[in-house]
């Protein structure tokens, strides 16, 4: 399984890229999942649920699952965040994992850099980052710099730096929304 990253700070567009990247490789016939790193306290579930009642009562793990998906939630109560490395072992094989997130983690990533936000580059400090995607061109970059707003020079750029060879999708992937 193939493993890259977006990494950025906030606002810069990585989730927006991210919802943009997924049909573009999955229409290349590529079976890709996503991981994404929250800062803050999230919660999947709702209050009133059997399976948000049961973790309350003190389940470790709860699995809620129907005919259409599952979903598998571990509660820490209080250990560490597992490291990136731990979670990814969590993960089904495909060919490529898409990390959102986890922007010090040594796994190659993308930068998505918008200058406009006055956040100094990522790509100056990490040497995992392998090129940088902006709205605008940039100078003196050691790497190489992708429009933000060409999300098939970005999937292109992913797939040749992956090593991954594109095919016509036959995984019973659905079609790519509509652009909006």
């Amino acid at each position: 399984m193939k493993v890259f990253g977006l990494a950025g700070w906030s606002g810069s567009g990585k989730t927006t890229l991210m919802r943009a990247l997924i049909p573009a490789l999955v229409g290349r016939g590529l079976r890709v999942s996503t991981m994404k790193h929250a800062h803050h306290t999230f919660d999947i579930d709702q209050p009133g649920k059997d399976s948000y009642e049961h973790r309350r009562a003190g389940a470790s793990e709860v699995l809620i699952t129907s005919a259409k998906r599952w979903a598998l939630m571990h509660e820490l109560r209080g250990a560490p965040e597992p490291p990136l490395e731990a979670l990814m072992q969590r993960m089904t094989p495909v060919d490529l994992l898409l990390i959102e997130g986890f922007k010090r983690a040594g796994h190659d990533k993308l930068e998505v850099h918008r200058p406009a936000l006055g956040k100094p580059l990522l790509c100056r400090e990490d040497p995992h980052i392998v090129a940088v995607a902006s709205d605008v061109p940039i100078d003196g970059l050691d790497v190489p710099r992708l429009d933000l707003n060409d999300v098939e020079a970005i999937a292109t750029f992913i797939v040749a730096h992956c090593g991954l060879s594109a095919h016509p999708a036959s995984t019973g992937a659905p079609a790519s929304p509509a652009a909006s």
